[in-house]
Order: structure tokens, then C-alpha cells, then sequence
């Protein structure tokens, strides 16, 4: 038993080791074209958009489409500080003020 779980920790090692390191290696002592630069700074943004959509526009078993969301609301003026401000903590701040401040509001309204 004890070999098994040996055997599947150090498959787990590779199978996420190897995707990370393997185009760290090869890619390293190339030059990338500056266009494959400017296309590989877009995913974390295009990856964090495609997190966080479903769960801002989207509601339900099965999902549908639900613009009236109050997390949506919420999201449109944290990005417009986002936007403004550059800052990373600002933006945390602005968006929980936010999101507690909705939540106060419709906790009132019947």
C-alpha cells in the first residue's frame, strides 16, 4: 500500500512539474517574437475574465443568464477603481466596501 502512494505522489510531482519546467527549458535561450510576448501577456487577464464570468452573470441549476446580479453590480464600479487607481489593494478595499454596502442595502429593501 505504502508503494502506491509513493508511486502517486511522484506521478502528481511530474505530471505538474513537467508542463511548468519542459517550456522553461526549451524556450529560455530563444528569442520569442515580440508579437508571442505581447499575445502570452493577455492570458492571466483572458484566464481571470473566464473565472469570473459564470459566476458574475450567471445563476441557477442549470445556469442562465442573470444580469440583475447583485455581484455584478458590484464588479462594474470595482473595475472602474481598478481602472482609476492601479492599485491592487485599493481595488481589494473598494470592492468589499462595495459588496458590503449592496448587501446592507438590499438586506433593507423588501
Amino acid at each position: 500500500m505504502r508503494e502506491s502512494y509513493a508511486l502517486i505522489v511522484i506521478g502528481m510531482g511530474l505530471v505538474t512539474f513537467l508542463p511548468r519546467w519542459l517550456p522553461l527549458i526549451l524556450l529560455s535561450r530563444r528569442r520569442l517574437p515580440s508579437w508571442l510576448i505581447e499575445w502570452l501577456d493577455f492570458i492571466p487577464a483572458a484566464i481571470l475574465g473566464a473565472l469570473l464570468a459564470p459566476s458574475l452573470m450567471t445563476s441557477g441549476d442549470p445556469r442562465h443568464l442573470d444580469i440583475g446580479r447583485m455581484d455584478l453590480f458590484v464588479a462594474l464600479p470595482t473595475l472602474i477603481v481598478a481602472l482609476k487607481t492601479r492599485s491592487l489593494a485599493g481595488t481589494v478595499v473598494a470592492g468589499m466596501a462595495l459588496y458590503w454596502a449592496a448587501g446592507k442595502i438590499l438586506a433593507v429593501i423588501p
